[in-house]
């Protein structure tokens, strides 16, 4: 079964994420057939733009297929882990090189994966109902689909902030950090959607819809606070310190509501994904992704969030002081 539809409207070739009961999670059908529709219309001279949209009312697509991948650790099916990685990775890749426009039209959940075949792209447009993040630190696994590359060079504590705590941002927000390129209000994205299917013209299609934006995000104590290349350890310790910062402390609960294994990793794979190409950070991730979903804290994580749903998983070791560094450096291939 697929679950991906295809639609073609003169130049403008259309898919339709439609898993809606898993809120479009990708399994690997879902990146196979991705990745080979956009190869075709990359050489189809025909279509001249790639629209992206989902069936589901309340997701864009909410990530990967994460409970899949745990199944598949449990059962120490390492090959599957791989195959899995790296084709979503090799998507990633595509569709950042991609030769043709590509939009995706965000319009609730846009998560880990989601991101990955979104924030890639050339134009990404999102509503009010858009919601934004890389939550993988509080499963027990990373920040990944090319995530190390495009985190580090949001504003300055942004991508840091965003990948240690899995903090949520709405549609106005992830405009105004460069996430998204456009705001449109959700009523009004179907206008979006037929007039780019129509052959309007995408920059017509988007202007007449476009909607300014302001952000109240907290970019200066972002910045104070989250520093490429800083120590997870010492950052929460910065944030506990923090005293009557109620924002510093509600980011100093969501680290500690982590995996401190997956907190430690993190924060070397976005210091070196500062300096590197994406190309390069894909491929330390899927080095990384390999490892870590064979640990303790990724099969735990993953049941205590998306299994049982407890939210009360058990993480190994419990806190960042005692994360050990040699282990760390395996993990990221140090």
């Amino acid at each position: 079964m697929s679950y991906i539809r295809t639609a073609v409207h003169g130049d403008v070739g259309e898919i339709i994420l439609d898993r809606p009961r898993a809120l479009n999670a990708l399994d690997q059908t879902m990146i196979d057939d991705l990745y080979a529709t956009l190869l075709a219309w990359a050489d189809d001279d025909a279509i001249e733009t790639v629209l992206v949209t989902s069936a589901s009312e309340r997701a864009f697509c909410a990530g990967g297929d994460i409970r899949a991948i745990r199944e598949s650790a449990v059962d120490g099916d390492a090959a599957a882990i791989t195959t899995y990685f790296a084709s979503e990775y090799r998507l990633n890749q595509l569709i950042a090189e991609y030769p043709k426009a590509y939009v995706a039209l965000i319009d609730g959940a846009a998560m880990g994966g989601g991101l990955g075949i979104s924030v890639h792209g050339e134009v990404r447009v999102v509503t009010e109902r858009a919601v934004i993040a890389m939550p993988e630190t509080a499963i027990g696994f990373i920040p990944d689909v090319g995530s190390t590359y495009f985190l580090p060079r949001l504003p300055d504590g942004v991508g840091l902030w965003l990948g240690l705590t899995g903090a949520r941002l709405r549609g106005a927000d992830a405009v105004a950090v460069g996430l998204a390129t456009h705001f449109v209000p959700s009523d009004r994205l179907d206008g979006v959607a037929e007039a780019i299917r129509s052959g309007l013209g995408l920059r017509a299609a988007l202007e007449d819809h476009r909607d300014p934006v302001s952000t109240d995000l907290p970019l200066t104590q972002i910045a104070g606070y989250f520093e490429i290349g800083a120590d997870a350890a010492g950052l929460l310790g910065g944030l506990r310190g923090a005293v009557g910062d109620d924002w510093a402390q509600e980011a100093a609960d969501l680290m500690e509501a982590a995996s401190p294994t997956s907190l430690q990793v993190t924060a070397v794979l976005l210091e070196a994904g500062a300096s590197s190409s994406l190309e390069e950070c894909l491929e330390r991730e899927l080095r990384a992704a390999e490892k870590i979903t064979a640990t303790h804290d990724f099969i735990e994580g993953v049941r205590a969030v998306l299994v049982d749903k407890d939210r009360s998983p058990a993480f190994d070791p419990a806190t960042l002081d005692d994360v050990d560094p040699m282990a760390v450096a395996q993990i990221v291939g140090q």
